[in-house]
């Protein structure tokens, strides 16, 4: 059963692409490439993207965006900012490698060949360009199972045709959610399209693409799983078969393999048994999977090289041998959207512009698939601009309409295609054809099936018809009555027909005629539905001849022999029933049709007189609106019904007793002419209007050619703006991005030059004042309106007036000026005056800076203060002690004291002064010295003291209590 665990991946854990591996060993280029497709709105959804992909997946990825040709591109260093992996632009045939981004560069076109990306210059300036289409379909090509497609917010309806070429090459098709784009154009173009193997915001992808690619078979796994799920395929080709009523069974059992894997890793489902038991419960996979199984593979003109043979040599010759008036047929089986059968029909059409017009060769091509919603886009036959790539312009404005976002095939196109639901295997083929392609449907197919199918394309061909093949297919060499014309290019004529064996479960109308012997012609048969026949007989024998014609009585179906009552008019071929409607009944039906189609009530016409080649009927007219079944409701029955007019005998014994209903029989005659003379009348006003709408609709047209040449100027005016308009919207982002980068570098810029606190004025080159910092207005009287005006105006505290000249020379020599300078309040600062410089190396400017040194002003002058003092204590003539107030220690003492008493400077300093000998005397302890603290000023005269030798000498002792950088000391 599915898992219902999410996918995850830690960071710095390894993706295993293969089970208990990580990138296959058997080469360096086995891992997946994923190619991701943005446009307008794009750069947020890639920033998402990257943000939730982790580092170590093993995959590349190849970024393709639409981007202004003249524009620096500056998305890889976006990119960089959300992934660690390493983010790059793309360079010519550079190798892709795991675990990295690469971005296409502007004006330049991207492909996948071997590994390695090769860039190409656009061939146009300007317009519809499809970088994605181009490289997705390169990548297919190059990557198969391993190319994974991504398509993400964008305008315009590139990528489609790319996604869908990784879908046909197996690989995995993914699309953001509509819902979360912020431009869904690209994305739901890919949806009408492409069947995707993942829809899902773009946040989320990562997480489930990595579980997917985890979950995928490998190449290897094959041939394990056709011997031991031989029985679990089995049980899917039934389940497909209850529900849809299609059969596999003949289908190669590899492919069926192939999308049931697939299927399989995109649930997370591990066992094939599990995927069964799935597939019985949700009856909307069966659809998706059968859905899978009928990948179309198709675009217009596909390989050239096949529709220029078709067309320069094929088609002319089978034109050259038909006669006049002759219609040719031709069946394209396994249509899928129809590309290749407009395609046919426009090579018709130009074959048929170069043939002689009087042999009036007329071409029906029918077209059939499997799949109904296949078929019902075909018939829609619209498809978006991406498809100039492999159609011309010359074929686009000849055979297609411009709409909005792409093209429609116009009315003389379509109207030479039949689309309809077939199933080739089991319904009943189209025969008497003249050329049958069928290009890549037998390569899904058993050789038997193969073999059966080509045999039933013999049988509907005319002698020497021709049959087309895909490139990839052939023909057995044990099937007869084919020749080759082009073995490589895949044509092959009718020579013969083949020999048909009997066929099982397969067309009836091709199956041979049992030969009747008298045994069972003596046998009962029993009949399966005798009603339906009964109704066959009556209907062929007994029924009256009548026709289905719709509202504007366009002949649908015919019953019995109608040409008594109908015939074909002179010129192009008319199926209308009042253009067929034979003298007398012309006049009656319209009438009667126009009641007919006011409710479901029949309406009866009698005695209606008609003429056949001279000779004259009577006959009853039916008509009627059809109320049910539903299938053909609203359509008209018309029934006729022939009369035996009364003889001429029979009327003259009849006249005495119906005498007076004569009489009133004449009187409706007349009443009957006169209503046929008015109504005569009224046509010939009618008719008259018609001449003059027909008139006026020829103008109109005139008009309506030159609003279309106008219109198409402008269509290509508008794709040129889509274009451009894309390419604003992706450099818009860019400068967005980058507009919030430069707020937060000048946030930064203005809070660090505000946190150092040095006054910085911005002046440009006449002086004006660009910006300045905080600290400036402390300076000068600056404000945020202040910006703009000469500096020159505005007050400022500094003692320069000279700083005007000085910053004009600064400017002309560009040696930059620096001085101290006072102001007014008693403040000293440095003032620098530098040319500005930007990035370019051009002078835009000045800038000053006003650094405050008022500190170190005052503390060189107290340093100079000390330097006076300290000459003056160490050139003292008296001895000087200078002693720590709180702890009595000495901190310094000059050279006479040490001279005076014969100790070393050693010996004084870091001791208290009752510690020193000679000292002892005046301060014998700690306690002593309280007196000296207490008292400012202490003097003893004739004071006693021996020197370190024993000398004694008297001095006078002074002591003082003093304050030096706020301490105090004695």
């Amino acid at each position: 059963m599915a898992k219902n665990s999410q996918f995850s991946l830690d960071e710095g854990e390894v993706l295993h692409i293969k089970p208990e591996s990580s990138i296959s060993q058997t080469g360096i280029n086995d891992f997946p490439i994923v190619g991701i497709g943005a446009s307008a709105g794009g750069l947020e959804a890639l920033e998402l993207f990257f943000e939730n992909m982790p580092i170590n997946t093993g995959m590349a990825f190849v970024v393709i965006q639409h981007l202004d040709p003249t524009h620096i591109g500056m998305m890889p260093e976006l990119l960089q900012r959300m992934s660690k992996m390493k983010v790059s632009q793309a360079e010519d045939a550079v190798r892709v490698k795991p675990n990295t981004v690469y971005v296409i560069p502007p004006n330049k076109s991207l492909s996948l060949l071997n590994s390695k990306l090769h860039l190409f210059s656009p061939t146009q300036a300007r317009g519809l360009r499809l970088p994605i289409d181009i490289f997705f379909k390169s990548l297919a090509k190059d990557r198969m199972q391993k190319s994974v497609g991504v398509i993400l917010s964008g305008m315009g309806s590139d990528g489609p045709l790319g996604l869908k070429a990784i879908k046909e090459s197996e690989g995995i098709a993914i699309v953001q959610d509509p819902a979360t784009a912020k431009f869904d154009s690209m994305p739901r173009s890919v949806l009408e399209i492409v069947v995707p193997d993942l829809v899902a915001p773009v946040e989320e992808i990562p997480s489930k693409m990595i579980g997917l690619i985890k979950f995928l078979p490998p190449a290897n796994r094959e041939a394990v799983f056709l011997t031991k799920s031989k029985n679990n395929l089995d049980k899917v080709i039934i389940l497909l078969r209850e529900q849809t009523g299609h059969d596999f069974s003949m289908y190669k059992e590899s492919t069926l393999m192939r999308r049931v894997e697939r299927r399989k890793g995109l649930h997370q489902i591990d066992e094939i048994q599990n995927y069964v038991r799935f597939l019985q419960e949700n009856s909307s996979e069966i659809e998706l999977l059968f859905k899978e199984l009928l990948i179309g593979v198709t675009s217009f003109f596909r390989d050239p090289a096949v529709w220029i043979k078709l067309k320069e040599e094929i088609i002319p010759n089978i034109l050259r041998e038909m006669p006049s008036g002759y219609i040719l047929r031709a069946w394209v089986p396994a249509c899928s959207t129809g590309e290749e059968a407009y395609s046919l029909t426009i090579v018709f059409e130009e074959a048929l512009s170069k043939i002689e017009r009087t042999k009036r060769i007329k071409v029906q091509i029918f077209a059939t698939d499997l799949d109904v919603l296949s078929i019902e886009k075909a018939r829609k036959g619209f498809f978006y601009s991406s498809i100039s790539k492999d159609v011309s312009q010359e074929r686009i404005n000849k055979f297609f309409v411009q709409e909005k976002d792409g093209y429609r095939v116009n009315a003389s196109i379509r109207e030479m295609i039949v689309f309809a639901p077939h199933n080739v295997i089991k319904d009943p083929p189209f025969t008497k054809l003249d050329i049958i392609t069928c290009r890549n449907m037998l390569i899904y197919m058993e050789p038997e099936l193969q073999n059966k199918l080509i045999t039933l394309f013999n049988y509907s061909l005319n002698q020497g018809g021709i049959m087309m093949l895909g490139t990839a297919e052939t023909i057995a060499s044990t099937i007869k009555g084919f020749e080759a014309i082009d073995s490589k290019l895949k044509f092959y004529k009718r020579i013969a027909r083949s020999a048909y064996p009997k066929f099982a479960n397969f067309p009836s109308s091709f199956s041979h005629p049992k030969r009747i012997t008298i045994d069972t012609m003596n046998e009962t048969k029993v009949v399966e539905n005798i009603q339906n026949l009964t109704y066959q007989i009556v209907l062929q024998r007994f029924s009256p001849a009548s026709i289905l014609v719709n509202s504007k009585g366009d002949i649908i179906y015919i019953t019995g022999r109608t040409g008594k009552y109908l015939e074909p008019v002179a010129g192009k071929a008319n199926w209308n029933v009042h253009a067929m409607a034979r003298e007398g009944l012309r006049h009656e039906l319209p009438v009667a049709f126009r009641k007919a189609l006011q409710n479901f009530d029949p309406v009866f016409i009698e005695n209606v007189k008609i003429s056949e080649n001279g000779i004259y009927h009577f006959i009853n007219v039916t008509v009627q609106r059809i109320e049910s079944p539903d299938v053909i409701k609203g359509i008209i029955l018309i029934v006729f019904t022939d009369i035996q007019p009364v003889s001429e005998n029979i009327l003259s014994s009849l006249k005495s007793r119906k005498q007076t209903a004569g009489i009133k029989q004449r009187e409706l005659e007349a009443a009957l002419v006169r209503s046929n003379k008015d109504l005569n009348s009224v046509r010939e006003e009618m008719q008259t209007s018609q001449e003059e709408l027909k008139s006026t609709n020829e103008e109109l047209q005139s008009t309506n050619e030159e609003l279309q040449s106008t219109n198409e100027e402008l269509t290509t005016s508008k794709e040129e703006l889509q274009s451009l308009n894309e390419e604003l919207q992706t450099v818009n982002t860019e400068l967005q991005s980058k507009l919030i980068d430069f707020e937060q570098a000048n946030n930064d810029m203005k809070n660090l030059l505000n946190s150092t606190e040095i006054a910085t004025l911005f002046l440009d080159k006449e002086l004006n004042i660009r910006r300045f910092t905080d600290p400036v207005t402390k300076i000068s009287k600056l404000r945020v309106t202040d910006t703009g005006r000469p500096f020159t105006d505005l007050v400022c505290d500094l003692i320069y007036p000279e700083m005007a000249n000085n910053a004009l020379k600064v400017i002309k020599t560009l040696v930059p000026i620096q001085k101290e300078i006072a102001s007014h309040n008693d403040r000293f600062y440095d003032v620098r005056i530098m040319p500005y410089r930007t990035l370019d190396d051009r002078i835009d400017g000045l800038v000053i800076t006003f650094t405050d040194i008022t500190a170190a002003k005052q503390a060189e002058e107290l340093l100079k203060l000390e330097n006076q003092y300290r000459r003056l204590f160490e050139s003292a003539k008296d001895g000087i002690l200078i002693l720590n107030f709180d702890t009595g220690k000495i901190i310094d003492v000059n050279p006479f004291l040490v001279g005076m008493l014969g100790y070393s400077y050693e010996q004084f300093i870091e001791k208290s002064i009752w510690e020193i000998g000679s000292l002892k005397d005046i301060v014998a302890n700690k306690d002593n010295f309280l007196e000296l603290q207490k008292k400012e000023f202490v003097r003893y005269e004739n004071l006693p003291l021996e020197t370190a030798k024993g000398r004694n000498i008297h001095v006078e002792f002074v002591s003082n209590v003093y304050l030096v950088n706020t301490k105090k000391v004695i």
